[in-house]
C-alpha cells in the first residue's frame, strides 16, 4: 500500500469520527430531553437516545489514538528533537486553543465564568508528555501508554480531592486564582491512550507489509473487544459503573454497554479502539465519492472542530429566539446542558438528526476549501497547526 493509501485509510477513521461527533454536539444544543437528563441515564432513556450518545464515544477515543500515530508518522522525517519541539508547541497551542477560542464558542460569554477542559486540551497535554517521551524506546513508550489505560482505574479505589488527583483522574471544578475551571477530561488514561496510537504508528511505515499490517489489525481489533467482553461480563475491575440485571434484556444490554467516559475506563477505551481498528483493517482500498468527503474532513479536523462549535451555537441563538425564548438564554454559564434557563427549550430527537444532517452539508464545503489551502500552501508552517 502506497503512502497516500495509508494516509487516506487513518483520515477516513477520522472524517468518520468527525461526522459522529458533530450529531453529539447538535445533540447538546437542540434536543429537550439533553436539558433534562442524561441520555445513558438507564432509568429514563430510551433506546434512540441511549445510542445517539453512545455511538459518539468512539469520537474522543480514536481522536486522541490517531493524533499518536500521527505524531509517529510526522516523526519520520524529523528528527527527535524536532519531533519533541513540534509536539511541545502543538500541545501548547491546543492547551491555549482550548482554553480561550473553544471555551468562548461554546459558552458565547465574554466573562468567561468558566473555562472548559475537553478533549483539546487533553490532546494538547498528552501531546506535550509525548514531547518528553519520544525520546524512549518505542517499547518503553507502549508500555507506558497500556500500563496507564489498563492501571488508571486502581484509582477509583482510591479516595482523592486535591486538585492533582482530579486533573489526573476525576471530572472537577478548579480554582487558579480568579479564573474557574471545570476538568472535563482527566489525563491519566488519554495520556496513555496517545502513547499506544505513538507505538501503532508503526504498522503504518511504508516498508511494512500491507497483508501483516491488516492481520495485525484484525487481531488486536477482535482482540480488545474481545477482551471488553470477557472483563465487562466478569464486573469486577474496569470500571466504576458496574453493568445490572434491567427490566428487560433490551436494557441489560445496554447495561452492559453503559461504560464510563470521564475519564475513559479500561473498558470504556477496549470498547470504543477495538472496532476502530477492525475499521482501519477493512478501508486500506480506494475510496468512493462519499468516503472521499469523509477523508476530507479527516484532513482537517481542527479546522472543522471550531467552525463547527460556533456554528451550531449560533443555529441555537436562532432556535431559542424561533421558539420564543430570549437569544440571550443562548450565552452561558456552564456546560450547555447544566443550565437551567434552558430547561423548556428543544426539540425532538428527528429534529436533531434533521439539523445534523444539515449542519454537514453547510460545512463540508468551507473544510474541503480549507483543505485545499492547506494542499498548496504546505510550506506555511503555521498550517500544521490548524
Amino acid at each position: 500500500m502506497n503512502s497516500n493509501k495509508r494516509i487516506q485509510s487513518i483520515d477516513l477513521l477520522r472524517g468518520t469520527v468527525i461526522v459522529i461527533m458533530a450529531l453529539d454536539h447538535v445533540r447538546d444544543y437542540f434536543h429537550g430531553a439533553a436539558f433534562l437528563f442524561d441520555p445513558t441515564d438507564l432509568s429514563k432513556t430510551d433506546g434512540a437516545m441511549f445510542f445517539t450518545r453512545w455511538i459518539t464515544h468512539f469520537c474522543a477515543p480514536v481522536f486522541t489514538f490517531l493524533a499518536g500515530t500521527s505524531a509517529f508518522l510526522s516523526g519520520v522525517h524529523k528528527t527527535k528533537k524536532q519531533l519533541s519541539s513540534f509536539l511541545l508547541t502543538r500541545g501548547l497551542w491546543l492547551v491555549f486553543a482550548e482554553i480561550f477560542i473553544i471555551t468562548f464558542g461554546w459558552l458565547f460569554n465574554p466573562a468567561f465564568p468558566v473555562f472548559i477542559l475537553q478533549v483539546i486540551w487533553a490532546l494538547g497535554i498528552s501531546m506535550m508528555v509525548l514531547a518528553a517521551l519520544v525520546w524512549l524506546p518505542s517499547p518503553v513508550i507502549l508500555a507506558i501508554g497500556l500500563i496507564l489505560i489498563a492501571g488508571h482505574n486502581i484509582l477509583d479505589y482510591v479516595p482523592g480531592s486535591s486538585d492533582i488527583y482530579n486533573i489526573m483522574h476525576r471530572q472537577a471544578p478548579l480554582s487558579i486564582g480568579p479564573a474557574d475551571f471545570f476538568i472535563g477530561y482527566p489525563l491519566l488514561p488519554w495520556i496513555g491512550i496517545m502513547c499506544t496510537g505513538y507505538t501503532f504508528g508503526q504498522l503504518y511505515l511504508p516498508s511494512y507489509d500491507a497483508a501483516r499490517r491488516k492481520q495485525w489489525l484484525i487481531t488486536l481489533g477482535l482482540g480488545a473487544v474481545l477482551l471488553f467482553i470477557i472483563i465487562r461480563f466478569i464486573n469486577g475491575y474496569g470500571d466504576p459503573q458496574p453493568w445490572s440485571q434491567q427490566s428487560t434484556p433490551f436494557f441489560t444490554f445496554l447495561s452492559f454497554l453503559n461504560t464510563t467516559k470521564y475519564p475513559p475506563s479500561l473498558l470504556y477505551t477496549l470498547m470504543t479502539l477495538g472496532p476502530a481498528l477492525l475499521f482501519l483493517a477493512f478501508t486500506e482500498k480506494p475510496v468512493n465519492t462519499f468516503t472521499q468527503k469523509l477523508v476530507v474532513l479527516g484532513r482537517v479536523p481542527m479546522f472543522f472542530y471550531i467552525i463547527h462549535i460556533y456554528f451550531i451555537h449560533l443555529l441555537g441563538v436562532a432556535a431559542m429566539v424561533i421558539s420564543g425564548h430570549p437569544w440571550h438564554d443562548m450565552v452561558l454559564h456552564t456546560w450547555v446542558t447544566a443550565n437551567e434557563q434552558l430547561m423548556g427549550y428543544g426539540y425532538p430527537l428527528w429534529v436533531v438528526y434533521v439539523l445534523w444532517i444539515v449542519i454537514m452539508i453547510a460545512l463540508y464545503p468551507l473544510c474541503r476549501r480549507y483543505d485545499a489551502y492547506k494542499k498548496a500552501n504546505r510550506q506555511k508552517w503555521w498550517l500544521s497547526y490548524v
